[in-house]
């Protein structure tokens, strides 16, 4: 059995994981319930120890998926300041120290693409891309059934792709990011302000839009269209079987059919040719289960 973690900007996900990928005992802690004056690992590391102490479960070690940019050593190389504390930090050293267990950690977009090859959408896929919508934009990729890590394991931040030069300042420093068009902060940012609705969200959005409203209809139409603008891209560069879009919205179909149609007609034919693109199964599963999967291959290198 191994314990596995989900850790976000909001909130940690653990559960612990069995050798078929089953989940049991599963828990959801806010990190950010005080503006992160607690520092977010201490609320993690409370978290685990609560867990094991409820369950008093034995695990063989701690699987973590984190957000932020991972690098090799489990250290959070970069997070562009959205987490205060949070850069810089040794997850992987701390956790070992803290629970005398052998600890790997991955990128959060990274353990969910590889929890839905091991057990969801991508199962026998070797080249996929999966391109996560949410607060940000995520992005993982899998070459010949390896994920492709880089030099220092940061790869795959395509948030920060630049999808037009000059536009909207990007927290990163730069501008026109793709997560400042495709995110789904940025649809619901720019619903509010068409609408005049301040307290709008996602799921409002998106209903209003299957009522027939034109200006929701109009402004998912834009939004697709940057989805699909930056996946065209991505197609290009990687050559994928299998594109997977990921996050809250991604069981939409009026998400999933526009941008299907726009990447399969606006790549090149040859590109075209066996490309599928599908929502992810797993939802809030798979970076667990990714987390957990990666942990094994870390282990069995290791050994």
């Amino acid at each position: 059995m191994l314990l596995t973690a989900d850790v976000g900007g909001t909130a940690v996900k653990l559960a612990l994981v069995d050798a078929q990928n089953h989940l049991h005992a599963r828990r959801e802690v806010s990190v950010s319930f005080d503006g992160y004056r607690t520092p977010l690992m201490g609320t993690v590391e409370r978290a685990i120890h609560a867990l094991l102490r409820e369950t008093d479960a034995a695990v063989a070690g701690i699987a973590v998926a984190a957000t932020g940019q991972i690098d090799g050593d489990g250290t959070v190389a970069g997070t562009n300041g959205s987490i205060p504390g949070y850069e810089g930090t040794p997850i992987r050293e701390r956790l070992e120290t803290a629970f005398r267990l052998p600890v790997h950690v991955l990128n959060d977009a990274n353990a969910a693409l590889l929890g839905e090859m091991t057990a969801g959408a991508a199962r026998g896929a070797a080249d996929v891309l999966m391109v996560t919508l949410g607060t940000g934009v995520g992005g993982a990729m899998a070459s010949g059934g390896r994920l492709l890590g880089g030099c220092r394991g940061l790869a795959g931040e395509i948030g920060h792709m630049i999808l037009h030069p000059g536009g909207e300042p990007c927290t990163c420093g730069l501008c026109g990011c793709y997560e400042r068009y495709a995110s789904t902060g940025a649809l619901v940012r720019r619903a509010r302000a068409a609408l005049d609705m301040p307290d709008l969200d996602g799921r409002a959005l998106f209903a209003l839009a299957q009522q027939g409203h034109p200006q929701a209809l109009a402004l998912l139409e834009d939004w697709c269209a940057d989805v699909s603008l930056g996946i065209i891209s991505l197609v290009h560069l990687l050559n994928p079987q299998l594109v997977l879009l990921g996050g809250g919205v991604c069981q939409q179909e009026l998400l999933l059919a526009p941008v299907r149609r726009r990447v399969l007609s606006g790549v090149m034919p040859c590109f075209a040719r066996g490309l599928r693109l599908e929502s992810a199964a797993l939802g809030n599963d798979a970076g667990l289960i990714g987390a957990a999967q990666w942990w094994r291959s870390r282990t069995d290198e290791q050994a």
